[in-house]
């Protein structure tokens, strides 16, 4: 998979293994324990210049595509799952602005975001809709020279602390086919927002995933993303290809953090009545072994997968649905196996296994859910419609 990757991109993944082992690792527990948004992630990755990954060069960013997100999110991910979470929706939020941004956007958006001054996220899900996110029920309506938006989103990474929010809404002032809808870019703290309590997962504890009530909100019209009811082009071409990467990469690297936790411990027991090291049972070895299988599949699959993306490959799509409903399927059978193999140590409240098997969960049901990117893998196969 070396081959794959160019030297400004080995750069940008050397500069963030830097900052997880600095910054991010340090406070993972933390993050976890207290439920916390990962400031002090957020703020040591922009201070390395790492948050306009998706903007063009000729905007100050790194002009990167999907090869570097799946890169990063997984380097950050061995130190903290919630933090390349948070960095991960940024980056797709990034892609989804620069995708048809008119100058406006580059001036208000992408060049801030590029000088690490600005974190953006998406806010697409809904409580009514669940993993259909393509289906959003929040309305809008035209006023002149702003919209109304009028809804409820759920599950908002980064809520609260972003600077915008990317949302989905249906087409304005017409009837709308199922899958129709419009993207807006939305300031934070604008009369007709306010955020709903947070909510407390099992996993992935760190990353703000809030709802956000939409109330009469008024949104000028020079926010809209390309052009009203554009939803087929943005989540086929945009939303769903990075995001499956930030996910995939995200969970990769949690499963790759177990699996060296995992080898870590049995060199380290030994035995006192007998003096042998777990490292010298031959079963464990077999079954590291398997970990290790699992994971270096699971990386060649989202890197092939992402950099066919950056070559705009036509069987894009397929390759990142895989690459994401494995990656899921591997975290959580990695960090099970890693919790197995560390024993009691690997079971105490709060340790690391632990918390990457409870991060690991949320791989199978944050949106697209695993069940539902394997039905379309089959459609896709049976060259049926995915919708």
């Amino acid at each position: 998979m070396h081959e794959l990757i160019s030297p400004a991109l080995r750069e940008l993944q050397t500069v963030a293994q830097a900052v997880t082992d600095e910054v991010i690792a340090p406070n993972a527990a933390r993050v976890d324990e207290e439920a916390r948004w990962p400031r002090e992630s957020m703020a040591a990755l922009a201070d390395a210049n790492l948050m306009g990954l998706h903007v063009p060069t000729r905007l100050g960013g790194h002009g990167q595509g999907l090869l570097a997100l799946a890169l990063l999110s997984e380097t950050i991910a061995r130190g903290c799952s919630s933090s390349a979470l948070c960095f991960g929706m940024h980056c797709v939020g990034s892609a989804v602005i620069a995708s048809k941004a008119t100058a406006f956007h580059e001036q208000q958006y992408l060049v801030p975001i590029a000088e690490n001054k600005h974190l953006t996220t998406l806010a697409l899900s809904e409580s009514g809709t669940g993993s259909h996110f393509y289906l959003p029920q929040t309305r809008l309506s035209r006023d002149g020279d702003y919209f109304e938006v009028n809804g409820t989103k759920q599950f908002v990474t980064n809520g609260g602390h972003a600077d915008s929010y990317v949302i989905s809404t249906q087409v304005s002032g017409q009837a709308t086919d199922a899958g129709d809808f419009s993207c807006l870019i939305v300031d934070r703290d604008r009369p007709g927002m306010s955020w709903l309590d947070a909510w407390h997962g099992l996993g992935m504890r760190g990353n703000s995933s809030r709802g956000l009530q939409l109330e009469q909100l008024r949104v000028p019209v020079a926010n809209l993303l390309g052009e009203e009811g554009d939803q087929i082009w943005y989540v086929f071409e945009v939303v769903a290809p990075f995001f499956l990467t930030a996910m995939a990469g995200t969970y990769l690297g949690l499963a790759e953090a177990a699996l060296q936790d995992a080898v870590t411990h049995l060199r380290r027991r030994v035995y006192q009545h007998s003096g042998q090291s777990l490292a010298d049972v031959s079963l464990l070895q077999v079954r590291l072994a398997e970990m290790k299988l699992r994971v270096e599949k699971c990386r060649a699959l989202l890197y092939q997968a992402a950099f066919r993306g950056d070559q705009g490959r036509a069987d894009t799509a397929l390759h990142l649905m895989m690459a994401k409903a494995d990656a899921a399927d591997t975290a959580t059978w990695v960090t099970n196996e890693a919790m197995s193999l560390g024993g009691g140590q690997a079971y105490r409240e709060n340790g690391p296994q632990g918390r990457r098997l409870r991060d690991a969960r949320a791989g199978h049901v944050m949106s697209p859910t695993t069940d539902l990117l394997k039905t379309w893998i089959g459609r896709q196969l049976l060259d049926l419609p995915l919708l």
